[in-house]
């Protein structure tokens, strides 16, 4: 196109002009949106144990789903009341399949419990949470609830959002007590009881009519809907013709179950309202719409009544887009200086105007890829930045050196462009091989980045698209006004800088290379002898490995544990004491005030003896004056102190962040759980002797106490049965369940049972009256035997086996592989020798980094092929690709070093820079080698005098294309915000690797060229 102007500005304008227009209507989130490949089952079975859980409900699923086809792993936990089995799926399953032929599965299952709720079968996807606020005050649970509800309606009637949660509110329950004294006075059980209101309250349609005036419907209306109605409902006619009302009898509250939770936000009762992004709905636009709506409802609400916003994703999301569109415009800025400065100023704006070519090009096609503009695609752009202009540099400063040469600009922009058109096609062909590998993560990590290699390699291709047909065409119509003012005399420094950087090229790296090339064996051998010493400081762990980064939340969390069916009281307790140590924490710190802005606690979630309080800090511009988030943990950790009778008490400073949860997880499996138990307490006593290791756990707990009743033969006389003597136990103790149906947008249950009073003690239990079929009232305590004993707290599976996991916080915590690396070498081996059956795994993080770094090595290797592949077809040769993949390794200790010098230690994101370091570095060789074979066609010079030749020419595009890419990426190195800690470690990979890998081509690739020259002359010999 460089002789049809038309055509080649058509195209870019259709690049630039359709990008904006799409720009403008693409998704905007803080994180890609995605599914998971995993499938939850949960059966709710209120009051069973979690052995029985086990039993009837966990095996009998794990029996049906396991052959289902597309399954890769079972994990299963059977906690009281509740059973949940996790299916995670085969990476190439279609999810949603699964997820029906699961379902198909479980609808055949019948031999559940009566007593079991139906299973819930759902694919586990992960929802956005845009803005979280609190609701808070001092009055009654009923009162903020009702609130709370008006505010959710409020926000889903107004415009830009469609789905509100609530959290900290316990499920609705009306509640019927009878006391066994009106019982026996009416001779009536609660089972009666419970079947008369059910068969009283219920609506039934009955069909229609058809009368001469039309239809009509027919319909029995007698559901109750409040405690009030059921409290009128008739229940008993007596023998002389009077009613009892079920209110004679029973109290009857409308209100909440009885549960140990609790919320409160400062000390006072509190709600959690979750606003979430769906579909196209933005971060900003959300959590405008939801501060107007405050704005508009302060007014109204009730004195002591307050409301903050405690999580804004929106703010994150700008704050992010600010950094990295910062980050890429100085980026941009330094690219075109450094063009500037070598090439010609015209020139140079035109090569760097393949940067916004490409880029709003890509805008065209990267919906219908799914993607979305938020944090990592913007972050490949960055990575793109210097790396998409490679091509570009390459072609025009092979124009400019035809220039430069006195060929006219039309030839000089065509003869250029054909002559670098095979190895430049070929060094992006090279670029999306080494990006291909991130298309084929495993996991969340894979449906995160998945969104790097869409945009890069897209980025790339139009990139080509731009250097072949629309760049030629502009170096061609360089117009050749004479010079004057600014522009003649910025032009004569550049000229000046060039032919000074030609000389010193020609003379000084000349000189430099003849020496390099006299030694080359010397000069190879060095080489090597530096990878392998980098590599083995790599390997031997005193780097450090994690998954992520730590990155710092904008709240500490601390998550109490207690010996399961610890009274709720003595929980709240130490929950005070957490909360009186997070504000003891900043008394000693001047600004200390300003740092916490709330403390959000929740009592009883999971159980009476659990709890998490989270302490929200201010900003991160404040926290940088006062303390970050990490210091605050450590001082609230130790203004806690050790507390008595704690399981375990964790403190987190990145809680739910990338890379959050336990440094460490080692998960035991063996069928004796009593043999699970011994051995994780020997681990934890193990891990405890590394100073560290912290928040240790054992995953194991004693569970409550339990009563196992056996009927006596007195029992069986009376015509009782194991089950009608468990029922009405049930029934009395737990509650019977009426019916459940809807109030808004809430389920509520009616339940029967007995008055609180009759049942808080054992002596309530042994006394309580079982009814026979004659209706005689028989005390429990004479037709059962009661055996004393434990539950378990809860009974975990993965794949049929039990297990139990064992976990611990490091600090710092890249030294959690040296803790494993130890406990390899000594405490696992000896465990499995003591315990026979006993096997260990390490999941969690160490899990997710082992399937990514293991998906990386697979993928790594193939991509190596690919380029190997790539590189024998332009240069008909099988040796000299071999030449240019050398290359490869030298940039990983650019990367190492890079690590070094920024201080970071080596993580996934690491590897996944050098895996893309890969393809970047092979461009230079190629660049240097394909001259290499141009000259060896084209001239009769010597093996030496070719490569040194070669390397001359080529030195200004090789440094070109180096400082390009080091100089985009630069400012995202060199950035301080912790927005952009999670994205450094691989900016760092591809920036300092590839500053090394180019010094590396320059001196070792030449040298390695007459090598294998040697090797075939000496071949030839030997031939001969």
């Amino acid at each position: 196109m460089a002789a049809h102007p038309v055509a080649a500005n058509l195209v870019m304008l259709a690049f630039i002009i359709g990008g904006l227009l799409f720009l403008n209507n693409m998704k905007q989130e803080v994180f890609p949106d995605f599914v998971t490949d995993s499938i939850s089952i949960n059966v709710v079975y209120t009051g069973a144990d979690p052995e029985e859980i086990e039993r009837s409900i966990i095996l009998v699923i794990e029996d049906a789903i396991s052959g289902i086809e597309g399954v890769d792993e079972i994990s299963s936990s059977a906690k009281e009341g509740l059973g949940s089995v996790i299916v995670d799926a085969l990476s190439d399953a279609d999810i949603n399949l699964l997820a029906q032929d699961i379902q198909k599965e479980i609808d055949r299952i019948t031999t559940f419990p009566e007593e079991a709720e139906e299973p819930k079968v759902r694919v586990m996807a992960s929802k956005r949470k845009t803005i979280s606020l609190v609701l808070y005050g001092t009055t009654e649970e009923r009162v903020l609830h009702e609130l709370a509800e008006n505010f959710r309606d409020q926000l889903l009637q107004a415009e830009n959002i469609t789905q509100v949660g609530l959290d900290g509110i316990r499920p609705l329950e009306i509640s019927i007590e009878i006391s066994q004294d009106a019982l026996q006075s009416y001779h009536i059980s609660l089972t009666e009881v419970a079947q008369r209101i059910r068969s009283a309250s219920f609506d039934l349609p009955g069909g229609s009519v058809k009368t001469d005036a039309g239809e009509i419907l027919i319909r029995m209306q007698e559901r109750k809907e409040t405690g009030q109605q059921f409290a009128n409902m008739p229940l008993i006619t007596t023998a002389a013709g009077s009613t009892i009302l079920l209110k004679d009898i029973a109290t009857i509250s409308d209100g909440y179950e009885e549960t140990d939770y609790s919320a409160s936000y400062n000390g006072y009762p509190a709600i959690m309202l979750q606003v979430y992004r769906v579909g196209n709905q933005t971060p900003t636009g959300i959590v405008d719409t939801v501060k107007q709506q405050i704005e508009l409802s302060k007014a109204s609400l009730p004195k002591g009544i307050g409301i903050d916003i405690r999580y804004d994703a929106s703010k994150s999301y700008t704050e992010r887009v600010d950094l990295l569109l910062r980050n890429s415009a100085l980026g941009l800025l330094l690219v075109f200086i450094t063009l500037a400065l070598f090439l010609e100023l015209r020139l140079a704006f035109w090569v760097m105007m393949g940067i916004p070519i490409a880029f709003l090009g890509s805008f065209l096609f990267l919906p219908a890829f799914g993607v979305s503009l938020n944090m990592i695609s913007l972050f490949a752009f960055i990575i793109a930045l210097g790396i998409v202009v490679d091509d570009a540099i390459i072609i025009g400063e092979n124009v400019y050196h035809y220039r430069q040469e006195g060929y006219p600009a039309l030839t000089a922009a065509i003869k250029g462009a054909q002559e670098m058109a095979v190895p430049v096609t070929f060094s992006i062909l090279t670029n999306i091989a080494t990006f291909m590998p991130l298309f084929f993560m495993p996991g969340v990590m894979g449906k995160i980045f998945f969104v790097i290699p869409c945009v890069v390699i897209l980025v790339f291709l139009l990139s080509l698209i731009e250097s072949l047909f629309i760049l030629p065409h502009h170096l061609a119509h360089l117009s050749h006004n004479q010079r004057t003012g600014l522009q003649l005399w910025l032009y004569e420094k550049q000229q000046g800088f060039s032919h000074a950087f030609r000389h010193w090229v020609k003379y000084r790296y000349g000189g430099f290379l003849d020496i390099t090339l006299k030694h080359r064996y010397l000069t190879v051998v060095t080489a090597f002898a530096l990878l392998i010493a980098t590599l083995s400081f790599a390997l031997s762990g005193r780097m450090g490995m994690s998954m992520f980064p730590k990155i710092e939340s904008d709240f500490a969390q601390a998550t109490l544990s207690l010996p399961f069916g610890t009274p709720v009281e003595k929980t709240q307790v130490i929950v005070d004491h957490l909360v009186r140590s997070a504000h003891a924490s900043i008394e000693q710190r001047e600004g200390g005030e300003q740092l916490i802005r709330g403390i959000f606690s929740e009592t009883g979630k999971g159980g009476s003896h659990k709890a998490i309080i989270r302490s929200y800090l201010a900003p991160p511009e404040v926290r940088d004056k006062i303390m970050g988030t990490a210091e605050f943990t450590e001082i609230w950790r130790e203004k806690s102190g050790e507390i008595a009778g704690v399981e375990s008490l964790i403190f987190e400073s990145d809680s739910g962040g990338p890379g959050a949860g336990s440094a460490i997880t080692i998960e035991l499996t063996h069928r004796d759980i009593t043999v699970l138990e011994q051995a994780s307490i020997q681990l934890t006593d193990a891990l405890r002797a590394y100073p560290m290791a912290k928040d240790i756990a054992n995953g194991m707990s004693l569970g409550k106490q339990q009563l196992d009743f056996t009927l006596l033969p007195e029992g069986k006389s009376l015509g009782l049965t194991a089950l009608s003597v468990a029922s009405q136990v049930r029934n009395a103790f737990l509650g019977a369940e009426v019916l459940r149906q809807q109030r808004g947008r809430n389920e509520i249950k009616v339940m029967v049972r007995l008055p609180e009073s009759e049942r808080v003690s054992m002596q309530d239990m042994y006394d309580f009256l079982v009814w026979t079929d004659k209706g005689i009232a028989i005390p429990l305590r004479e037709v059962v035997q009661v055996k004393r004993g434990h539950a378990f707290t809860e009974i975990k599976r993965r794949n049929g086996q039990r297990n139990v996991q064992v976990k611990a916080n490091v600090t710092p915590r890249s030294q959690s592989v040296e803790i494993i690396n130890a406990l390899k070498a000594t405490t696992l081996p000896a465990l499995v020798q003591q315990y026979s059956g006993l096997k260990y795994s390490f999941q969690g993080q160490q899990a997710d980094m082992a399937d990514s770094v293991g998906s990386l090595k697979l993928s790594f290797v193939f991509a190596v092929l690919a380029i190997y592949a790539m590189l024998a077809i332009p240069f008909k040769s099988y040796v000299l690709p071999l030449i240019v993949i050398v290359s490869i390794p030298f940039g990983i200790i650019g990367a190492i070093f890079g690590h070094l010098i920024m201080g970071f230690n080596l993580s996934i994101l690491s590897m996944l820079g050098i895996v893309a370091l890969s393809g970047i570095v092979v461009n230079d060789s190629l660049v240097l080698i394909s001259q290499a074979v141009h000259l060896e066609k084209e001239t009769d010079l010597t093996p030496k005098e070719i490569i040194k030749a070669a390397g001359i020419q080529r030195f200004r595009p090789i440094i070109l294309t180096t400082l390009t890419t080091f100089f985009g990426l630069a400012p995202m190195i060199l950035e301080t915000s912790r927005q952009a800690r999670m994205l450094i470690p691989m900016a760092v990979s591809i920036g300092f690797g590839i500053l090394f890998a180019t010094l590396i081509t320059l001196v070792l690739i030449p040298s390695l060229y007459l090598v294998i020259d040697d090797c075939k002359g000496y071949w030839k010999r030997v031939k001969e």
